[in-house]
């Protein structure tokens, strides 16, 4: 039996501090929305109502901060960020910016309609419908570029669609219109993600992932404000200071879940990673549960571990005898 090295379980240790971040970035945005009993011990949260025109002043004020963020550590991650960015200025990389700038969009739509479905359902739900992306993403590669699904990818659909089925809370004590519209959303978000994974793969044969990114966040982040200028909340007297900080601290989880699975990627490889981050909604529903006291049924809960095991095996089935051997050099 092989022993794991020190390289790989760092990694792996790594990969799951990032996923872990990011659940919590999930429980944040559901306090914002709803308030919650943090612990067990104090009532926090509620800071603003579920409306679309709120959805965009969380994102806007998240964006905030993880824009300028981004760009202070962008040239750590990769050195070439700002040259690649001041090279698409010229005419022959035009249709490169269009396709970031087109991808950025998809980064903001996904984002909006998973934070209204956070904000009508519990997180772990949301999430877990949420990633039911790789059935999307799997028939769009195969729509575009001709990648015939395999026997196993077929099977991954089919559990996928029966966790997902089990996971709606069709017994939730809200509203029916409330469900229709969170788990709704939430499944509008798969798609659009599984669009953006899409493009964002042959994006980056052109363009380095970091000024990808980066310029898909502040994409978002304009996107956010012409929004805003539209559909302008109607309260004038939100608690700002809670937002505010509230906002950071979503910021903050984010970008360190980017960095430190980038960081795991370079060490273990992006397929072992990506198993590692198949755990997000089982995450999300257990710290959901411990942090701000989420429950769900046992036919959810073994909804959400279906949908889990069956992004983990379709990650798994990326993981060729070369990616073994780079990941472990």
């Amino acid at each position: 039996m092989r022993i794991l090295s020190n390289v790989n379980l760092t990694g792996l240790l790594i990969v799951l501090l990032a996923a872990i971040f990011f659940c919590f970035h999930n429980v944040i945005v559901r306090i914002l929305y709803s308030q919650q009993n943090i612990l067990g011990i104090w009532q926090v949260g509620g800071f603003v109502t579920p409306t679309l025109s709120h959805s965009f002043l969380l994102l806007l004020l998240r964006m905030l901060w993880v824009v300028p963020l981004m760009a202070l550590i962008s040239q750590r991650l990769y050195g070439n960020t700002w040259r690649e960015i001041n090279q698409l200025k010229q005419a022959s990389h035009r249709s490169i910016i269009w396709e970031a700038l087109g991808c950025g969009f998809l980064m903001f739509l996904y984002l909006v309609l998973l934070y209204i479905s956070i904000s009508y359902i519990p997180t772990g739900i949301a999430i877990t419908l949420f990633f039911t992306y790789p059935i999307f993403t799997a028939l769009l590669a195969w729509r575009l570029f001709n990648d015939v699904p395999s026997l196993l990818r077929w099977l991954v659909i089919g559990l996928t669609l029966l966790g997902t089925f089990l996971t709606i809370p069709y017994g939730y004590g809200g509203e029916q219109q409330t469900l229709a519209i969170g788990i709704g959303t939430g499944i509008a978000s798969g798609i659009v993600y599984a669009g953006y994974t899409v493009f964002a793969q042959r994006s980056f044969q052109r363009l380095h992932p970091v000024p990808f990114t980066w310029i898909s966040f502040a994409t978002t982040l304009i996107l956010s404000i012409l929004c805003l200028i539209i559909w302008r909340p109607n309260e004038g007297n939100l608690p700002w200071l809670a937002i505010a900080v509230g906002s950071l601290l979503s910021a903050l989880f984010t970008l360190a879940g980017h960095v430190l699975n980038n960081w795991g990627i370079h060490l273990i490889g992006a397929s072992r990673a990506a198993i590692i981050g198949a755990t997000n909604p089982a995450l999300t529903v257990v710290l959901a549960g411990l942090a701000i006291q989420e429950s769900l049924t046992n036919i959810q809960i073994l909804g959400v571990c279906l949908v889990t095991f069956s992004i983990a095996l379709l990650n798994y089935e990326k993981i060729s005898p070369s990616t073994e051997k780079n990941a472990l050099k």
